[in-house]
């Protein structure tokens, strides 16, 4: 595979941005204003660092140093995890939104994963050429 014109192709960016996206325009707006400086303002930094690492992630040159960002990534993708199950104990979001948005996060994990595993395959096969 070769690299890619922009890291908006890259499928997993793709997935923590339409999950960035929803974070903004659904539970932002659910939590109440003493929440504002707390989970709001940590549950939108995570979402916006997950999509910034990947996209700082593809703008490395090698494979070591891009990766520790793909890493990141993936760890705010679980922080944000972390941040709706805390509004969802909180009712400040419905269950099923919840529901919906842990799966949204899941699959965003799953497909960096497999990007990440990708990336570490193509390394490894370059290694053997030298």
């Amino acid at each position: 595979m070769e690299k890619s014109d922009s890291f908006e192709e890259l499928i997993c960016w793709q997935k923590a941005y339409q999950l960035k996206r929803r974070i903004k325009e659904e539970v932002i707006c659910k939590l109440p204003k003493y929440e504002q400086f707390e989970l709001k303002s940590q549950i939108l930094r995570a979402s916006r660092s997950a999509t910034a690492n990947i996209a700082e992630g593809w703008g490395r040159f090698h494979y070591l140093d891009s990766n520790k960002f793909y890493y990141n990534s993936r760890g705010s993708l679980a922080e944000i995890l972390d941040h709706l199950i805390e509004a969802r104990d909180d009712k400040y979001i419905s269950k099923d939104l919840f529901s919906d948005l842990k799966s949204q996060v899941l699959e965003a994990i799953r497909v960096l994963n497999g990007f990440i595993y990708y990336l570490k395959q193509e390394y490894i096969k370059s290694l053997k050429k030298t």
